[in-house]
């Protein structure tokens, strides 16, 4: 399974990180416009006993490789998303840039909550 966001910044290593918490399955996340790990995002991952290491990944460093699923958490990343062999389902999930501590509090809750959707063999 493959998160992917603008910045694998923020949505998309939390969401690689509760979905791997909740089911040590195989799950990577990227983005097209990699940035530096957001401290909000690592101090939100403690609070979920989860300890957030990551270092942002491109997006082309992950394309040639096979997802089941692959989830686009952001409208930007969604318009630039490349071929993928298999080819895996896509799934969309727009949820906002979290910006400030109580954001990403937020886009942490909804993220958990979706994952718990997901299928268990994820």
């Amino acid at each position: 399974m493959l998160f992917l966001c603008t910045g694998n910044s923020g949505r998309s290593p939390m969401a690689e990180a509760l979905l791997r918490h909740r089911t040590k399955g195989d799950v990577t996340s990227a983005g097209s416009h990699p940035k530096p790990l957001h401290p909000n995002a690592v101090r939100v991952m403690a609070e979920y006993g989860i300890t957030l290491e990551h270092q942002p990944t491109h997006l082309d460093t992950v394309h040639h490789n096979r997802f089941d699923l692959v989830i686009s958490l952001c409208d930007r990343v969604r318009e630039v998303l490349p071929a993928f062999p298999g080819p895996p389902r896509l799934v969309h999930w727009s949820l906002p840039e979290p910006d400030n501590l109580s954001s990403f509090r937020t886009v942490a809750a909804e993220l958990d909550s979706r994952i718990r959707y997901l299928p268990k063999e994820a």
